[in-house]
């Protein structure tokens, strides 16, 4: 029989408190390979002031064990926040303690640039996934600079500096380092009940801390730096897989080393065929996922108002306070319309979501990889519609399984909705092309390979 591995994924912050596609796609995996007879533990950060910087909670999630480590960004400045001793010590007692053969990291945010040399130096091989820019763009991962409404092409220092002083990490690091002095327990209380009470709160309280805390943003050199760490993290890697052609050329121009990066998009859980009945009344269109501007729901909102009434109906799936504010401007835009925000949904009812839409729209205006809901809709037998940038061409063949338009247009996308809703045929002929999906079986199979291929000597015991 095979040995069984033990394997260690890290991510930024993990579910049932985050609930975007790579936290569900890490933990689908991660079951996966768990009813496969692997050891699988997955290592997280959290924020939450009404803890300490630095506590490690061990804790069970779905039959998987969780390590959380509680990251306040509570830093004295920018290059902390990428490389902190104090963390970079907690990784290597976790590392330790689990003793991986594999480390496979998601994402490195909130966690450490430094976690692959850690876990090399432990002994453990190190293969990535990428879902995002996160190496590259220190404000989240998007390349978007949402004050000056600009899409990152190319990596500019300057640039990145102004927008991470814009970013809520550059608020949640001053906020951070308020709650680090004395007497910053009574704000830790403070906090503790308004994530209880209203989380969606929590990124204004950070931000009027921004108002009173002394401005240390980053440099255009301190971007630079932060870069050419994320390129040695990255040579750390024995194992890359992009889910997107358009993620691995991005990289690969951004100067990456990308002799170990492949091209392997993600698996999910199968579902049997799915007989949808065409709608008799409006064309229901759907937006699923999380409500923040550089997903462009605003832009489908605003396409819908320019449709007249009765030809559309828009369901807005995606929990309204994760970002109040920006809901609130998605709710003004959306006054007069034929719109409902559906609200947050348990992920094993998204077939119930799909089955109440006839065309998803994803209206990106980021660099997108391969969004999960685009998978899901396939599955569900759904064409979709989506923004022509990243890799949403590589997955959605204009004119086949859906189309494609240009991102940040509501005049382009409100032409092709109109005409979804004058032609149903059209619609229904798209369902019956839609392309296969791989099975998130095949995906861990496939895993399973790698990791076999870079594992040193496997600590797993055979079975």
């Amino acid at each position: 029989m095979a040995t069984r591995l033990r394997v260690l994924h890290a991510i930024h912050d993990f579910l049932p408190r985050h609930q975007a596609g790579s936290e569900i796609y890490a933990a689908v995996l991660a079951k996966t390979l768990q009813r496969r007879g692997h050891h699988v533990t997955v290592l997280a950060a959290t924020y939450d002031p009404a803890r300490r910087h630095g506590e490690t909670i061990w804790r069970i999630f779905d039959g998987l064990p969780v390590v959380e480590v509680v990251n306040n960004w509570t830093f004295d400045g920018f290059a902390s926040a990428w490389s902190a001793e104090e963390l970079d010590r907690i990784f290597e007692a976790v590392l330790d303690a689990t003793g991986p053969d594999v480390l496979h990291c998601h994402n490195l945010l909130n966690l450490s640039l430094n976690l692959p040399a850690i876990a090399r130096a432990s002994g453990a091989a190190v293969v990535g996934t990428l879902h995002d820019y996160t190496l590259v763009c220190p404000s989240g991962g998007q390349r978007i600079h949402k004050a000056e409404r600009h899409v990152c092409h190319t990596i500019e220092p300057d640039r990145c500096a102004r927008c991470f002083r814009q970013s809520p990490f550059h608020a949640q690091m001053l906020f951070g380092r308020a709650l680090a002095r004395p007497g910053g327990g009574l704000a830790a209380k403070l906090a503790m009940g308004v994530r209880r009470h209203a989380p969606g709160l929590m990124n204004r309280l950070a931000s009027a801390a921004a108002h009173v805390e002394r401005d240390l943003g980053p440099s255009a050199a301190e971007i630079s730096a932060r870069l050419d760490a994320a390129r040695a993290a990255f040579a750390e890697f024995d194992y890359v897989a992009a889910p997107s052609r358009a993620l691995a050329r991005e990289f690969d121009g951004l100067g990456f080393e990308t002799a170990r990066l492949a091209v392997s998009d993600y698996g999910f859980p199968m579902r049997g065929p799915r007989r949808r009945a065409p709608s008799k009344g409006p064309l229901r269109v759907g937006y699923v996922g999380t409500l923040v501007w550089h997903k462009g729901v605003h832009t489908l909102i605003e396409a819908a108002g320019r449709i007249p009434a009765g030809r559309i109906e828009t369901l807005i799936f995606g929990d309204t306070e994760t970002f109040p504010d920006y809901t609130a401007e998605l709710r003004r835009l959306a006054t007069g319309a034929s719109i409902r925000f559906m609200g947050r949904f348990d992920r094993d009812a998204s077939a119930a979501v799909y089955d109440q839409l006839d065309v998803l729209v994803v209206p990106s205006l980021w660099l997108e990889n391969s969004p999960l809901v685009i998978h899901e809709a396939f599955m569900a037998g759904v064409p979709v519609v989506g923004s022509r940038i990243g890799g949403i061409p590589d997955l959605v063949e204009d004119g086949i399984s859906g189309l494609l338009v240009d991102p940040g247009s509501p005049e382009d996308l409100a032409r092709a909705l109109e005409m979804l809703a004058a032609d149903r045929s059209r619609l229904e002929t798209m369902a019956r092309q839609l392309p296969a999906v791989k099975s998130i079986d095949e995906d861990a199979r496939e895993w399973e390979e790698i990791y076999r291929s870079v594992a040193r000597t496997p600590r797993g015991a055979a079975s």
